[in-house]
């Protein structure tokens, strides 16, 4: 562990690193890496609307928060396993190797294998890229540190293999090579850093921020009001402070809600209606939800946005497995892939990472035992296998395998009288 102490030995609040602020229209940004620096001066996370649109910004915004709630928890719930190829058939769990406990168990010093894939996800979806340090020791990986992605620049040497500089916060760069680092990107536009949706929605998130900045302004400041008292004469300015304080003190009960209210001096009450502009503005809100939902790829009743979907089970259904046919499983291959590559040696070609997806299941009981079922009735499982699944004992009598119920698996011979 020579190395993890030596990176991690001083504490991050020896030396604090230099702070700047960029004014834009929207108000100061704080500038605390290269990464934000060339951000600001590029002025590549300011929108057309005026606001600011960062990862933490963005993840204020209902439905960016959602979307990357949904993608990141279903990898971080579903089981990774390493396998070891036995032969051309046969699978076995690889769980001799110290690997298995850091995937399974324990990637690092203070994480749980959940929060670990959660948090490395979130970046990926937030920043484009999602780092980890791999700690080796004897050729074993011992743990996995996640890194800020903000921290990390990535070129490649001419010799085609890719360098990393981590920047600590104490200013000093640390020179990784490719097989030091456990890379997660997915689209990306030039081979070695990835692109997040955040590039490409930044007006979009934008203009939803600054639709609840203008929301809340509104309420505010009471400039929305519903509804008027009118008076053919002039109340004076005693009169008014009287309607005033006998009005905020009817409001102020609020089991008085929706009981008649006795007007005095000839006063009667008239309602406000919402306003097209207030309407537009609302509809404007559900378009910018489905919109992010769109850039992440799930699909808009996940996030809570039911108004355009149909109220027919199967149709939610199918929505729900377009969602993990197209958007989760290429976070799904993003994880094998860095994990096989990463992760594993030329040595270990036999052995390899694989997600259980039927796993995905789980909550729905009837299509979880529909499947057992079949798996029996086809013979592709067998009865301890099954329970094995559902975390049950085996039983005696329980590793059989039935035969298809049709003539494929009859495998009797019979003579030409039809006779076995």
């Amino acid at each position: 562990m020579g190395l993890y102490n030596w990176l991690f030995s001083r504490s991050w609040n020896e030396v604090v690193a230099p702070m700047a602020s960029v004014q834009s229209a929207s108000g100061g940004t704080v500038i605390s890496t290269p990464h934000d620096l060339d951000e600001a001066l590029r002025s590549g996370n300011v929108t057309q609307s005026g606001v600011s649109v960062t990862a933490g910004k963005a993840m204020s915004v209902a439905a960016v928060y959602a979307s990357v709630r949904i993608i990141s928890g279903a990898v971080a719930t579903l089981p990774l396993h390493l396998k070891r190829r036995v032969d051309a058939l046969t699978r076995e769990d690889a769980s001799d190797l110290n690997l298995w406990n850091v995937i399974r168990r324990k990637p690092n010093r203070w994480q749980k294998p959940a929060q670990f894939r959660r948090m490395l996800q979130a970046h990926v979806l937030l920043l484009g890229n999602g780092y980890a340090l791999i700690v080796r020791s004897r050729g074993e990986v011992q743990e996995l540190i996640p890194l800020d992605p903000h921290r990390v620049k990535v070129r490649q040497l001419d010799d085609l293999s890719l360098e990393y500089t981590w920047t600590r916060k104490d200013g000093r760069k640390i020179i990784f090579r490719q097989d030091e680092i456990f890379h997660l990107f997915g689209l990306t536009l030039d081979g070695i850093t990835g692109v997040t949706p955040l590039t490409y929605a930044r007006e979009t998130i934008g203009l939803a921020l600054a639709q609840e900045s203008h929301g809340a302004t509104q309420f505010k400041n009471g400039l929305n009001v519903g509804g008027y008292l009118k008076s053919e004469k002039a109340l004076g300015e005693a009169g008014r402070a009287t309607l005033r304080a006998s009005m905020d003190e009817y409001r102020a009960e609020g089991e008085r809600a929706g009981k008649w209210m006795v007007l005095e001096d000839g006063l009667t009450a008239e309602m406000l209606t919402m306003s097209a502009v207030d309407a537009q503005w609302i509809e404007s809100r559900k378009f910018t939800r489905s919109e992010i939902a769109m850039f992440f790829g799930v699909p808009p009743h996940m996030i809570g946005d039911t108004e355009n979907s149909t109220n027919w089970g199967t149709g939610l259904e199918q929505q729900s497995n377009a969602f993990k046919a197209f958007s989760l499983e290429d976070h799904l291959t993003m994880w094998e892939e860095a994990c096989n590559l990463d992760l594993l040696t030329e040595q270990q070609s036999d052995i390899f990472f694989r997600f259980n997806r039927s796993a995905l299941v789980r909550a729905d009981t009837k299509a979880r035992w529909a499947s057992h079922v079949q798996s029996l009735q086809w013979g592709v499982s067998s009865p301890n296998e099954i329970r094995a699944l559902e975390d049950q004992n085996p039983r005696e009598g329980g590793d059989v395998y039935y035969d298809p119920p049709n003539t494929a698996g009859d495998t009797t011979t019979k003579d030409v009288n039809n006779e076995p």
